[in-house]
């Protein structure tokens, strides 16, 4: 569509209904959030870490102001994954879905935070029996399966530093950040599936480990069947290790500045570079996006569109969606598979109400007619994310008339555009 479009420079308010029972109701709430944020930062970020994420030794002081550089919430301790699981056991949440997965061959799995929680443990208990421990450093090569959440998770409650490499990276970009990242330990699995061919992982860990000698195990998911290649000594299949671990494993509790996980540039222009989020301040900042960006209620389904391996993943797939308590949808494929209304289908299945996408795929799917979202119940949405790049107005309307007005129900459309340098304590905030 072209972006000569009549709508663009317009306003389009939410409505009424919408600003009434939002968790921030309207602009005349923002802008008093952001005035008392601006006037007195030290209580108003401190109040909101108190309130909002569990400690396991309460901070001496909000922040250390130094630009570029900043510290947030300076002598306390906790444990994101303590935050993302433990603390959601205790009540109603213990039996709700955290993770409602789909495999592109159309294989199902609903996870609740009790049963995340157990895996995370046992996974964070295999890697202990291997001898890693907090300050380790680990790469996660998978594709989108509830595994990768639970790698991520079971490092972080050791205080493992990771790095997720994007799956449809090759052997050399992922040697190439093995070795910046001084990694020890590699997760993968055998492959994933991707419009309708599985895509191997395994055969490029092993290209890659030709030249990081200091890396002393790979372990191994088995989500496609295949037989890959296993280094004795080396190799470890998951399910082999998940038979001799256990459920018990009590969080690591880290200093607030203590990394969590370290992402790199897609290096298309020269060597990656890692840019590196610590925990309290990142944690604190994604639990209240998802709060006060996409308003989330308790009864949700949230769906994030994003590959688990971008910033996108790690904030709004898995640390702030879990922190905030929300029920997470997770896709393995395309939208583009076996049809391009694989998305719609999806939405309408899981009556997802909370959607985020990026600007890409809608101009995507915008090419391929309106018949495809016209096809499925969309009533369930409520709200519509868009990530990334500045989205274009033609691309923004389409968004707008298409899919937030499906089935005459009003889905409010807000947009919030990524930006990396936010996450990283630059912006006023954590």
């Amino acid at each position: 569509m072209s972006d000569q479009n009549p709508l663009a420079g317009s306003i389009f308010p939410p409505s009424p209904e919408f600003v009434a029972q939002a968790n921030v109701s309207g602009m005349a709430a923002y802008q008093a959030l952001y005035d008392e944020a601006a006037a007195r930062p030290e209580q108003f970020w401190g109040h909101l870490a108190e309130t909002e994420l569990a400690w396991q030794k309460k901070f001496d002081h909000v922040f250390e102001w130094a630009p570029p550089f900043s510290k947030w919430f300076v002598g306390g301790q906790l444990n994101a994954s303590y935050n993302c699981l433990d603390r959601h056991l205790d009540g109603p949440r213990a039996h709700k879905p955290a993770i409602i997965w789909e495999g592109e061959p159309g294989d199902t799995r609903t996870i609740t935070y009790t049963e995340l929680h157990r895996l995370v443990c046992r996974f964070a208990n295999s890697i202990k029996s291997l001898g890693y421990q907090t300050g380790d450093r680990a790469i996660i090569y998978m594709p989108m399966v509830p595994e990768a959440v639970v790698a991520m998770l079971a490092c972080a409650r050791l205080g493992i530093i990771h790095s997720v490499v994007f799956g449809g990276f090759s052997a050399e970009a992922l040697k190439a950040r093995i070795q910046d990242l001084g990694a020890t330990l590699v997760i993968t699995a055998d492959g994933g599936w991707r419009r309708a061919k599985e895509v191997k992982l395994k055969p490029a860990v092993d290209e890659a480990l030709l030249e990081c000698p200091e890396v002393r195990h790979s372990i191994v998911l088995r989500r496609t069947g295949s037989e890959p290649e296993m280094m004795e000594g080396r190799d470890l299949w998951w399910h082999t290790l998940d038979e001799t671990s256990h459920d018990d494993c009590p969080a690591v509790p880290v200093d607030s500045e203590h990394p969590l996980f370290v992402l790199y540039t897609s290096g298309t222009t020269g060597k990656p570079k890692g840019i590196l989020h610590t925990t309290a301040g990142y944690l604190l900042q994604t639990t209240m996006t998802m709060k006060w960006v996409f308003d989330l209620k308790e009864n949700d389904v949230y769906w994030c569109s994003a590959d688990i391996g971008w910033v996108t993943g790690h904030s709004y797939i898995t640390y702030g969606p879990l922190s905030a308590g929300a029920t997470n949808v997770m896709y393995e494929g395309t939208p583009d598979t076996p049809a391009f209304d694989r998305w719609w289908q999806l939405i309408a299945k899981y009556k997802v109400s909370l959607f985020y996408t990026s600007p890409t795929a809608i101009r995507a799917l915008i090419r391929q007619g309106d018949q495809w979202p016209e096809a499925h119940d969309l009533s369930s949405l409520r709200l519509l994310g868009s990530v990334g790049e500045p989205i274009n107005p033609a691309a923004w309307e389409w968004y707008h008339r298409v899919i937030a007005h499906a089935r005459g129900r009003t889905a409010e459309a807000r947009f919030r555009h990524a930006a990396d340098a936010r996450h990283s304590g630059r912006s006023g905030g954590p």
